[in-house]
């Protein structure tokens, strides 16, 4: 147990140097890349996700990781824009915040709030009000 976690934090911190390094971490880089305006950016971004469907693709070939279809469900597309949005927003995704904080940048803090808080609502109105099946194994 302790090893993974160690691991984990050694995967994590070197993820979030070269997060930093590469400037994904950095406002002004992100939006140009949103703006279409350097696109640098936005390359490097479409080659992870190209790398790592490539290796999910093969852990699932060699049995290390099971196939899983999931459907689009309701709030995908919603989802995917208030995602979006957030993004552009406040200048990065999930991880960005935690690589921001590292780098000493406090107004984080507030980006890392706000994915706390819309989590929590969103968790709130799902069970409240949507019922929508999410396709976690978490109900």
């Amino acid at each position: 147990m302790a090893g993974t976690i160690v691991r984990t934090m050694v995967v994590g911190t070197w993820l979030g140097f070269t997060l930093s390094q590469i400037g994904f971490s950095d406002y002004d880089q992100l939006h140009l890349m949103f703006t279409f305006q350097d696109m640098r950016m936005l390359f490097t971004f479409v080659g992870a996700v190209i790398i790592g469907s490539m290796g999910f693709h093969l852990l699932a070939k060699i049995g290390r990781r099971p196939k899983v279809h999931r459907p689009i469900h309701k709030g995908t597309i919603l989802g995917g824009v208030f995602f979006g949005a957030g993004w552009a927003l406040s200048g990065g995704c999930p991880a960005v915040p935690l690589v921001q904080l590292g780098e000493g940048t406090l107004p984080a803090l507030v980006t890392a709030a706000g994915i706390v808080i819309g989590v929590v609502l969103f968790q709130w109105v799902q069970r409240r009000h949507l019922n929508w099946d999410t396709g976690s194994c978490l109900h």
